[in-house]
């Protein structure tokens, strides 16, 4: 890979990840319409990390209360399950002595705003996980050998960001939020993995639709994310071996990491601004327009 290539993939990627338009989509239709190879694991593991760092460097605030209450929770889930055994003992030992012994009380898990937050991601990534991993195993060779299903798929993206405008602002905050609507919207970022659907333009649809507040569903979306990302680097970390790198590849991956994270935090601000004043409607045209091209184009 040359310096060229590294630094335009790491800008397609910054900019496509976040804003609404498929990041997958638009690598298969460069790797079938304009020839492109298809990137090599390692450096697709170095532009998820890049993708990542700009999800956790804007909501760094959000991010270390949950990585905290995270831990929190772990901590009260074991102990919880040490009072369950505990406590079973106490029973047997009061029925043969005939004596009402103390037991100890569990400690209550979802007991804030931030610890709603954390379990409501967990519930998500389970759908996102599963069919994830389906998609990678069964589907994924069938659907990026041509530009037709990414073109399909890129027009069913612009009929859903169409839709996302149109969609009555909700009122539901961490606390209003159900497990139905988290495994609901996981489920969707689940088929966004497919190329051409958008999965931060599904997902924060999707949550809208659920009755998110507005500004709640941009950033639930894109909390969400970090483990969706954080799990596609890991699987792709399983084919690292498969790839011999240079020293001078080695340091284009490293500069093309730093230019993703840049460009993905630059443009999760732009479109948490375009969401917040419903202007989304653009992007579905330009949706609209790559996927009809790519559609044409798998017949020439």
């Amino acid at each position: 890979m040359k310096l060229w290539q590294a630094i335009f993939f790491a800008i397609l990627q910054g900019i496509t990840e976040f804003l609404p338009v498929s990041s997958s989509g638009h690598l298969v239709l460069l790797k079938n319409v304009f020839g492109f190879k298809d990137l090599n694991n390692s450096y697709d593991v170095m532009l998820h990390v890049g993708t990542l760092a700009a999800v956790c460097l804007v909501y760094r605030k959000d991010v270390v209360r949950i990585v905290v209450e995270f831990f929190h929770i772990c901590g009260d889930c074991i102990f919880n399950i040490s009072t369950f055994f505990k406590n079973k003992t106490i029973e047997q030992k009061s029925i043969r002595d005939g004596v009402d012994w103390e037991f100890t009380p569990y400690r209550r898990i979802v007991k804030n705003a931030y610890r709603k937050f954390v379990v409501l991601v967990i519930v998500s990534s389970i759908p996102t996980a599963i069919i994830g991993m389906a998609q990678e195993l069964f589907i994924e060779d069938i659907v990026v050998k041509s530009t037709l299903l990414p073109g399909i798929f890129l027009v069913i993206t612009g009929l859903i960001l169409m839709l996302m405008d149109r969609i009555p602002e909700g009122s539901k905050t961490p606390k209003q939020t159900t497990y139905t609507d988290a495994l609901i919207i996981g489920t969707v970022q689940g088929f966004a993995t497919l190329p051409g659907i958008s999965r931060s333009g599904s997902t924060i649809t999707a949550g809208i639709a659920c009755g998110l507040r507005r500004d709640f569903a941009i950033k639930y979306s894109f909390i969400m994310s970090i483990p969706a990302i954080l799990g596609a680097a890991l699987i792709k970390l399983v084919k690292i071996g498969d790839d011999k790198l240079t020293s001078t590849e080695i340091g284009y991956y490293a500069i093309g990491m730093v230019i993703a994270a840049l460009v993905g935090f630059i443009f999760i601000n732009l479109l948490i601004n375009i969401i917040k004043k419903r202007g989304v409607v653009i992007f579905a045209y330009y949706c609209f327009a790559i996927g009809a091209i790519a559609i044409i184009s798998n017949y020439f």
